[in-house]
């Protein structure tokens, strides 16, 4: 369920502040003028997204979006209007209902993105970028889940550290919203950020989350050239699965898969297109992807079975 827009006002939020150039300019906005719409929870970093979006000179519509999965949520929608308000954007609050099953943050992601416009602006920064990879090499990705989270129009603050918002809203005085979720040990990616970085750095006695996220930039290089020569191998051809070098046809069975929706749109674990790959070499008839989806083999050629359904 949606809320009209709230129509912009004049703003009265000062956009002065040498740290609001400082990071406007090293953020890739569309053109002044151009309408955007910016996903905005109350947390440092979309309000910080927000303000540089505005004060890029970009037509902006805030979209606060109310999972109704904890108490208070939707308390938090009043912040974004407020901070919008001043800031002279539209508002617009969504209300979305959570599937039942497991993995709670892929649900309320789905749920999220389901009534967010596919152009949507988001505020990953540089931290995020660095946590992806660790998760990702945490269950086992190949190169295209080990570039994380890529460059895009859509993600302005990639290049920002998060504790470049959090001055950002310091210094403009806003007070962003605290989730108290981010603090559960429950979601993993919780532990990456409070426990695993802290240690890296440690032991490393110097900052990761550059390294991590150059290490992720060379991973993209190496996943687009596979992809690039992936395309010349048939993934459902054993023959051609068996010809082509290993990374090669790791990254077809990749985009076969994400081509067919398996995974939930992440892309397969190397234990996964290992056992692709021993289908096509005829040491297995059929094995399990992801998700109850299985690859067989007839005759030479692979293809894919969904999960059984309930009767």
């Amino acid at each position: 369920m949606s809320s009209p827009v709230e129509p912009r006002t004049s703003g009265t939020l000062d956009l002065g502040a040498p740290l609001v150039a400082a990071l406007a300019a090293r953020c890739p906005f569309p053109p002044p003028g151009t309408p955007v719409t910016v996903a905005v929870s109350g947390g440092a970093d979309s309000l910080a997204l927000l303000v540089l979006a505005v004060a890029a000179g970009c037509e902006v519509v805030a979209v606060h979006v109310d999972h109704g999965i904890r108490a208070g949520s939707a308390a938090e929608a009043e912040v974004v209007a407020d901070v919008a308000g001043r800031l002279g954007a539209g508002f617009r609050a969504e209300q979305v209902v959570v599937a039942p099953g497991p993995n709670l943050e892929a649900r309320a992601r789905a749920a999220r993105y389901g009534v967010l416009p596919a152009d949507v602006l988001t505020g990953h920064t540089a931290d995020d970028r660095a946590e992806t990879v660790l998760l990702n090499l945490a269950r086992g990705a190949g190169p295209a889940g080990m570039a994380g989270i890529r460059r895009s129009p859509r993600r302005p603050l990639v290049d920002v550290r998060r504790q470049e918002t959090e001055a950002l809203c310091a210094a403009l005085g806003l007070l962003p919203v605290q989730d108290p979720s981010n603090l559960d040990p429950a979601f993993l990616r919780n532990r990456v950020r409070h426990e695993l970085l802290p240690l890296l750095a440690d032991l490393g006695r110097r900052d990761p989350v550059p390294l991590l996220v150059r290490q992720a930039e060379l991973f993209a290089e190496v996943d687009d050239a596979l992809v690039a020569l992936a395309v010349l191998v048939d993934p459902t051809s054993a023959a051609d699965l068996r010809a082509a070098a290993r990374p090669v046809a790791g990254a077809a069975i990749r985009a076969w898969l994400l081509a067919a929706g398996v995974g939930d749109g992440h892309p397969a674990e190397a234990a996964a297109v290992d056992r692709v790959l021993a289908v096509a070499a005829g040491d297995a008839v059929a094995c399990q992807v992801a998700g109850g989806w299985r690859v067989a083999r007839t005759a030479g050629r692979l293809r894919l079975e969904p999960p059984d359904r309930p009767a």
